[in-house]
Protein backbone atom coordinates (compact mmCIF):
# COMPACT_ATOMS: atom_id res chain seq x y z
CA UNK A 1 0.00 0.00 0.00
CA UNK A 2 1.22 3.76 -0.56
CA UNK A 3 2.32 5.67 2.51
CA UNK A 4 0.29 8.40 1.88
CA UNK A 5 -3.30 9.43 2.68
CA UNK A 6 -6.26 8.70 0.11
CA UNK A 7 -8.90 11.49 -0.40
CA UNK A 8 -10.77 10.65 2.51
CA UNK A 9 -8.06 10.51 4.76
CA UNK A 10 -6.52 13.85 3.79
CA UNK A 11 -9.32 16.03 4.32
CA UNK A 12 -9.97 14.38 8.07
CA UNK A 13 -6.31 15.65 8.12
CA UNK A 14 -7.19 18.66 7.09
CA UNK A 15 -10.36 18.71 9.54
CA UNK A 16 -8.28 17.64 12.50
CA UNK A 17 -5.45 19.84 11.61
CA UNK A 18 -7.43 23.01 11.87
CA UNK A 19 -9.59 22.02 14.55
CA UNK A 20 -6.55 21.21 16.63
CA UNK A 21 -4.85 24.44 15.75
CA UNK A 22 -8.05 26.66 16.68
CA UNK A 23 -9.27 24.30 20.15
CA UNK A 24 -6.31 22.31 21.06
CA UNK A 25 -3.52 24.80 20.48
CA UNK A 26 -0.86 25.41 23.21
CA UNK A 27 -2.12 28.62 24.34
CA UNK A 28 -5.64 27.51 24.29
CA UNK A 29 -5.07 24.52 26.27
CA UNK A 30 -1.40 23.10 27.51
CA UNK A 31 -0.93 26.17 29.11
CA UNK A 32 -4.41 27.50 30.13
CA UNK A 33 -5.12 24.00 32.39
CA UNK A 34 -1.36 23.57 33.20
CA UNK A 35 -0.88 27.33 34.64
CA UNK A 36 -4.40 26.79 36.68
CA UNK A 37 -2.88 23.06 38.18
CA UNK A 38 -5.97 21.37 36.87
CA UNK A 39 -6.43 18.00 38.69
CA UNK A 40 -7.36 16.80 35.51
CA UNK A 41 -4.58 18.44 33.02
CA UNK A 42 -7.07 18.24 30.46
CA UNK A 43 -10.29 20.12 29.35
CA UNK A 44 -13.49 18.19 29.66
CA UNK A 45 -15.37 20.69 27.11
CA UNK A 46 -12.64 20.09 24.58
CA UNK A 47 -12.98 16.17 25.03
CA UNK A 48 -17.14 16.71 24.31
CA UNK A 49 -16.10 18.81 21.07
CA UNK A 50 -13.75 15.56 20.52
CA UNK A 51 -17.11 13.61 20.74
CA UNK A 52 -19.34 15.97 18.40
CA UNK A 53 -16.31 15.89 15.84
CA UNK A 54 -17.24 12.48 15.69
CA UNK A 55 -13.48 11.34 17.12
CA UNK A 56 -14.18 9.83 20.37
CA UNK A 57 -15.66 6.72 18.09
CA UNK A 58 -13.54 6.48 15.15
CA UNK A 59 -12.79 3.12 16.46
CA UNK A 60 -15.96 1.75 17.39
CA UNK A 61 -17.60 -0.11 14.89
CA UNK A 62 -20.85 1.10 13.18
CA UNK A 63 -23.44 -1.03 14.56
CA UNK A 64 -21.80 -0.14 18.14
CA UNK A 65 -22.61 3.74 17.09
CA UNK A 66 -19.16 4.62 16.12
CA UNK A 67 -17.56 5.60 12.88
CA UNK A 68 -15.74 2.27 12.14
CA UNK A 69 -12.72 3.77 10.94
CA UNK A 70 -9.23 2.20 11.49
CA UNK A 71 -6.02 2.91 12.95
CA UNK A 72 -4.35 5.11 10.18
CA UNK A 73 -7.53 7.23 10.52
CA UNK A 74 -6.86 7.20 14.32
CA UNK A 75 -3.48 8.03 13.76
CA UNK A 76 -4.03 11.32 11.36
CA UNK A 77 -5.92 12.56 14.94
CA UNK A 78 -2.88 11.50 17.25
CA UNK A 79 0.06 13.09 14.88
CA UNK A 80 -2.35 16.18 15.52
CA UNK A 81 -2.64 16.06 19.31
CA UNK A 82 0.76 15.53 19.18
CA UNK A 83 1.82 18.47 16.87
CA UNK A 84 -0.45 20.58 18.87
CA UNK A 85 0.37 19.01 22.33
CA UNK A 86 -2.76 18.84 22.88
CA UNK A 87 -3.65 17.65 26.30
CA UNK A 88 -6.68 14.96 25.81
CA UNK A 89 -7.65 11.26 26.41
CA UNK A 90 -8.48 10.54 23.09
CA UNK A 91 -4.92 8.02 23.29
CA UNK A 92 -6.17 6.35 26.38
CA UNK A 93 -9.48 6.06 26.08
CA UNK A 94 -10.41 6.31 22.03
CA UNK A 95 -7.65 3.97 21.35
CA UNK A 96 -6.70 1.86 23.94
CA UNK A 97 -9.94 1.64 25.84
CA UNK A 98 -12.57 1.37 22.54
CA UNK A 99 -9.90 -1.43 21.31
CA UNK A 100 -10.67 -3.92 24.63
CA UNK A 101 -14.19 -3.18 24.52
CA UNK A 102 -14.27 -3.78 21.10
CA UNK A 103 -13.87 -7.54 22.32
CA UNK A 104 -16.07 -7.13 24.89
CA UNK A 105 -19.94 -8.61 25.48
CA UNK A 106 -22.90 -6.84 24.26
CA UNK A 107 -23.52 -5.95 27.95
CA UNK A 108 -20.10 -4.29 28.06
CA UNK A 109 -20.09 -2.39 24.99
CA UNK A 110 -23.86 -1.42 25.40
CA UNK A 111 -22.60 -0.17 29.63
CA UNK A 112 -19.46 1.84 28.46
CA UNK A 113 -19.59 2.51 24.85
CA UNK A 114 -22.01 5.02 23.93
CA UNK A 115 -20.88 8.22 26.93
CA UNK A 116 -17.12 7.03 24.63
CA UNK A 117 -19.03 8.31 21.54
CA UNK A 118 -20.21 11.33 22.87
CA UNK A 119 -17.90 12.20 24.42
CA UNK A 120 -19.14 12.21 27.85
CA UNK A 121 -16.76 9.74 29.76
CA UNK A 122 -13.46 9.37 29.35
CA UNK A 123 -11.56 6.03 30.08
CA UNK A 124 -8.14 4.91 31.14
CA UNK A 125 -6.48 1.50 31.23
CA UNK A 126 -4.14 0.03 34.15
CA UNK A 127 -1.65 -2.30 32.64
CA UNK A 128 1.84 -1.69 34.42
CA UNK A 129 3.03 -2.19 37.51
CA UNK A 130 6.07 -0.78 38.24
CA UNK A 131 8.48 1.97 36.88
CA UNK A 132 8.82 0.36 33.34
CA UNK A 133 6.71 -0.76 30.79
CA UNK A 134 6.79 -4.79 31.20
CA UNK A 135 2.95 -6.20 30.03
CA UNK A 136 4.75 -9.53 30.47
CA UNK A 137 4.28 -9.71 33.88
CA UNK A 138 0.71 -9.65 35.52
CA UNK A 139 0.90 -9.59 39.35
CA UNK A 140 -2.12 -7.39 40.29
CA UNK A 141 -4.57 -10.80 41.15
CA UNK A 142 -8.21 -11.13 40.56
CA UNK A 143 -9.47 -14.18 42.35
CA UNK A 144 -13.26 -15.90 42.13
CA UNK A 145 -15.41 -13.97 44.89
CA UNK A 146 -19.63 -15.66 44.40
CA UNK A 147 -20.27 -14.96 40.45
CA UNK A 148 -17.82 -11.98 40.19
CA UNK A 149 -14.53 -11.63 41.39
CA UNK A 150 -12.53 -9.67 43.87
CA UNK A 151 -9.49 -7.43 42.90
CA UNK A 152 -6.25 -6.87 44.51
CA UNK A 153 -3.02 -5.49 43.82
CA UNK A 154 -1.66 -2.14 42.23
CA UNK A 155 -1.10 -0.54 38.83
CA UNK A 156 1.41 2.00 38.25
CA UNK A 157 1.27 5.11 35.81
CA UNK A 158 -2.23 5.12 35.12
CA UNK A 159 -2.62 7.96 32.76
CA UNK A 160 -5.56 10.49 33.66
CA UNK A 161 -6.59 7.30 35.98
CA UNK A 162 -8.34 9.61 38.95
CA UNK A 163 -10.53 11.51 35.79
CA UNK A 164 -11.42 8.17 34.03
CA UNK A 165 -15.36 7.28 35.00
CA UNK A 166 -13.83 3.31 33.92
CA UNK A 167 -10.69 1.52 33.95
CA UNK A 168 -9.54 -1.53 31.83
CA UNK A 169 -8.00 -3.14 34.34
CA UNK A 170 -5.06 -6.36 33.12
CA UNK A 171 -5.23 -8.85 36.25
CA UNK A 172 -4.00 -12.24 37.06
CA UNK A 173 -7.07 -14.75 37.45
CA UNK A 174 -4.38 -18.07 37.24
CA UNK A 175 -0.85 -19.35 36.91
CA UNK A 176 2.13 -17.48 37.77
CA UNK A 177 2.79 -13.64 37.24
CA UNK A 178 4.88 -14.22 33.77
CA UNK A 179 2.59 -16.78 32.37
CA UNK A 180 1.15 -15.91 29.39
CA UNK A 181 -2.31 -17.38 29.75
CA UNK A 182 -3.90 -16.52 32.74
CA UNK A 183 -4.61 -13.03 32.06
CA UNK A 184 -7.93 -11.55 32.20
CA UNK A 185 -9.21 -7.76 31.30
CA UNK A 186 -11.82 -6.08 33.69
CA UNK A 187 -13.86 -3.06 33.39
CA UNK A 188 -13.35 -1.41 36.71
CA UNK A 189 -15.90 1.79 37.50
CA UNK A 190 -14.48 4.65 38.97
CA UNK A 191 -16.84 4.46 41.89
CA UNK A 192 -15.65 0.90 42.99
CA UNK A 193 -15.41 0.14 46.91
CA UNK A 194 -11.64 -0.09 47.66
CA UNK A 195 -9.77 1.35 44.89
CA UNK A 196 -7.73 4.43 46.14
CA UNK A 197 -5.31 6.71 43.72
CA UNK A 198 -2.70 8.46 44.54
CA UNK A 199 -2.20 10.90 41.85
CA UNK A 200 0.93 12.20 39.98
CA UNK A 201 1.38 15.13 38.01
CA UNK A 202 4.21 14.08 34.91
CA UNK A 203 6.75 16.46 33.44
CA UNK A 204 4.46 17.11 30.50
CA UNK A 205 1.75 18.56 32.71
CA UNK A 206 -0.49 15.66 32.53
CA UNK A 207 -1.90 13.53 35.09
CA UNK A 208 -1.44 10.10 36.03
CA UNK A 209 -2.29 8.18 39.00
CA UNK A 210 -0.43 4.79 41.42
CA UNK A 211 -3.84 2.69 41.85
CA UNK A 212 -3.95 0.28 44.59
CA UNK A 213 -7.27 -2.57 44.60
CA UNK A 214 -8.06 -3.42 47.84
CA UNK A 215 -10.25 -6.37 47.36
CA UNK A 216 -12.73 -4.38 44.91
CA UNK A 217 -15.87 -6.61 44.25
CA UNK A 218 -16.47 -7.00 40.26
CA UNK A 219 -19.23 -8.40 38.73
CA UNK A 220 -18.77 -11.23 36.37
CA UNK A 221 -20.25 -8.66 33.53
CA UNK A 222 -17.49 -6.40 33.90
CA UNK A 223 -15.33 -9.05 32.07
CA UNK A 224 -13.98 -8.15 29.04
CA UNK A 225 -13.72 -10.99 26.55
CA UNK A 226 -12.33 -14.33 27.59
CA UNK A 227 -11.46 -15.05 31.63
CA UNK A 228 -8.08 -16.44 31.62
CA UNK A 229 -8.15 -15.70 27.53
CA UNK A 230 -7.06 -11.91 28.21
CA UNK A 231 -3.78 -11.93 26.78
CA UNK A 232 -4.95 -12.03 23.13
CA UNK A 233 -7.17 -8.88 23.64
CA UNK A 234 -4.59 -7.25 25.97
CA UNK A 235 -1.96 -7.50 22.81
CA UNK A 236 -4.06 -6.28 20.53
CA UNK A 237 -4.69 -3.25 22.78
CA UNK A 238 -0.86 -2.48 23.25
CA UNK A 239 -0.78 -3.16 19.41
CA UNK A 240 -3.20 -0.21 19.03
CA UNK A 241 -1.91 2.16 21.93
CA UNK A 242 1.74 1.64 20.46
CA UNK A 243 1.08 2.58 17.12
CA UNK A 244 -1.09 5.43 18.28
CA UNK A 245 1.48 6.56 20.65
CA UNK A 246 4.24 6.71 17.82
CA UNK A 247 1.77 8.61 15.43
CA UNK A 248 1.61 11.29 18.56
CA UNK A 249 5.40 11.18 18.64
CA UNK A 250 5.72 11.78 15.05
CA UNK A 251 3.46 14.81 15.34
CA UNK A 252 5.64 15.80 18.55
CA UNK A 253 8.77 15.59 16.43
CA UNK A 254 6.62 17.42 13.49
CA UNK A 255 5.86 20.40 15.98
CA UNK A 256 8.95 20.77 17.51
CA UNK A 257 10.89 20.74 13.64
CA UNK A 258 8.35 23.24 12.36
CA UNK A 259 8.72 25.79 15.34
CA UNK A 260 12.66 25.28 15.02
CA UNK A 261 12.80 25.79 10.68
CA UNK A 262 10.48 28.92 11.76
CA UNK A 263 13.19 30.29 14.03
CA UNK A 264 16.25 30.15 12.02
CA UNK A 265 13.99 32.07 8.77
CA UNK A 266 13.51 34.97 11.38
CA UNK A 267 16.67 34.78 14.14
CA UNK A 268 19.43 37.29 13.06
CA UNK A 269 23.20 37.27 13.99
CA UNK A 270 25.86 38.99 12.98
CA UNK A 271 23.49 40.50 10.46
CA UNK A 272 22.68 37.39 8.82
CA UNK A 273 19.46 35.22 9.80
CA UNK A 274 20.70 32.25 11.23
CA UNK A 275 18.91 29.88 8.94
CA UNK A 276 21.21 30.64 5.84
CA UNK A 277 24.37 29.26 7.94
CA UNK A 278 25.52 26.17 6.07
CA UNK A 279 25.89 23.97 9.06
CA UNK A 280 22.55 24.85 10.50
CA UNK A 281 21.09 24.18 6.98
CA UNK A 282 22.24 20.69 7.35
CA UNK A 283 20.73 19.95 10.41
CA UNK A 284 17.80 21.02 9.41
CA UNK A 285 17.65 18.42 5.99
CA UNK A 286 18.61 15.72 8.29
CA UNK A 287 15.74 15.75 11.25
CA UNK A 288 13.44 17.02 7.83
CA UNK A 289 14.78 13.65 6.59
CA UNK A 290 14.34 11.69 9.46
CA UNK A 291 11.02 12.54 10.85
CA UNK A 292 9.80 11.67 7.07
CA UNK A 293 11.27 8.27 7.62
CA UNK A 294 9.48 8.12 11.33
CA UNK A 295 5.75 9.40 9.84
CA UNK A 296 6.28 6.73 7.19
CA UNK A 297 7.22 3.68 9.36
CA UNK A 298 4.51 4.60 11.36
CA UNK A 299 1.28 4.75 8.71
CA UNK A 300 2.82 1.77 7.61
CA UNK A 301 2.36 0.09 11.12
CA UNK A 302 -1.30 1.45 11.41
CA UNK A 303 -2.21 -0.11 7.81
CA UNK A 304 -0.90 -3.37 8.48
CA UNK A 305 -2.52 -3.27 12.10
CA UNK A 306 -5.98 -2.18 10.11
CA UNK A 307 -5.07 -5.13 7.57
CA UNK A 308 -4.90 -7.71 10.24
CA UNK A 309 -1.17 -8.74 9.11
CA UNK A 310 1.17 -11.12 11.17
CA UNK A 311 3.53 -8.26 10.54
CA UNK A 312 1.51 -5.79 12.87
CA UNK A 313 3.39 -6.44 15.98
CA UNK A 314 6.55 -6.32 14.83
CA UNK A 315 6.17 -2.94 12.84
CA UNK A 316 3.92 -1.69 15.54
CA UNK A 317 7.62 -1.76 18.11
CA UNK A 318 9.21 -0.75 14.65
CA UNK A 319 7.03 2.52 14.63
CA UNK A 320 7.58 3.51 18.29
CA UNK A 321 11.41 2.74 18.51
CA UNK A 322 12.11 4.75 15.51
CA UNK A 323 9.62 7.46 16.37
CA UNK A 324 11.06 7.57 19.99
CA UNK A 325 14.50 8.31 18.24
CA UNK A 326 13.52 11.05 16.00
CA UNK A 327 11.27 12.40 18.00
CA UNK A 328 13.88 12.98 20.93
CA UNK A 329 16.17 14.25 18.27
CA UNK A 330 13.95 16.94 16.89
CA UNK A 331 13.38 18.10 20.58
CA UNK A 332 17.10 18.09 21.32
CA UNK A 333 17.55 20.31 17.98
CA UNK A 334 14.79 22.69 18.81
CA UNK A 335 15.76 23.76 21.67
CA UNK A 336 19.84 23.91 20.77
CA UNK A 337 19.01 25.83 17.44
CA UNK A 338 17.11 28.27 19.44
CA UNK A 339 19.93 28.81 22.12
CA UNK A 340 19.34 29.78 25.41
CA UNK A 341 15.66 31.03 25.32
CA UNK A 342 15.01 27.50 24.01
CA UNK A 343 15.34 26.88 28.46
CA UNK A 344 13.04 29.34 28.93
CA UNK A 345 9.18 28.82 29.77
CA UNK A 346 8.06 31.56 27.53
CA UNK A 347 9.06 29.63 24.52
CA UNK A 348 7.17 26.55 23.69
CA UNK A 349 9.75 24.44 22.26
CA UNK A 350 10.73 23.30 25.82
CA UNK A 351 7.09 21.65 26.01
CA UNK A 352 7.37 19.96 23.26
CA UNK A 353 10.73 18.15 24.61
CA UNK A 354 9.05 17.10 28.12
CA UNK A 355 6.24 15.76 26.31
CA UNK A 356 8.28 13.95 24.36
CA UNK A 357 10.20 12.53 27.59
CA UNK A 358 6.67 11.27 29.05
CA UNK A 359 5.53 9.98 25.30
CA UNK A 360 8.83 7.66 25.04
CA UNK A 361 8.32 5.75 28.23
CA UNK A 362 4.57 5.59 27.61
CA UNK A 363 3.63 1.84 26.89
CA UNK A 364 7.48 0.89 26.16
CA UNK A 365 10.55 3.43 25.63
CA UNK A 366 12.92 2.94 22.56
CA UNK A 367 14.86 0.18 24.27
CA UNK A 368 12.17 -2.25 25.08
CA UNK A 369 10.80 -2.20 21.24
CA UNK A 370 14.30 -2.58 20.10
CA UNK A 371 14.60 -5.77 22.20
CA UNK A 372 11.14 -6.88 21.29
CA UNK A 373 12.20 -6.11 17.12
CA UNK A 374 15.09 -7.94 18.08
CA UNK A 375 12.72 -10.96 19.49
CA UNK A 376 10.36 -11.06 16.90
CA UNK A 377 12.68 -10.75 14.16
CA UNK A 378 14.26 -13.99 15.12
CA UNK A 379 17.44 -12.61 16.32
Amino acid sequence: MPLYYDDDQTMLAETANQFMAEEGSIKNQLRHWRDRNCKDGFGHALWKQFGEMGFTGMLVGEDDGGLGMGQVEANIVLEEIGRNLTPSPFLSSSVLAATALKHGSNDVKGRWLPDLISGDKVYAVAIDEGPKHRPETIACKAEKSGNGFRLSGKKDFVVYGASSEMIVVAARTSGSDSDDEGVTLFAVPQDAAGMSHDSVRLVDSSMASHITFDGVELDGDSVIGEVDGGREVLNAMLMAGRVGSAAEGVGVARGAMDMTVDYLRQRKQFGKVIGEFQALQHRAAHLYSEVEIARAVTIKAAQLVDGGSEKADLMASVAKAKVAKVAGLAVREGVQMHGGIGMTDEYDIGLYMKRDRALQEFLGDQYYHAGRVAELSGY
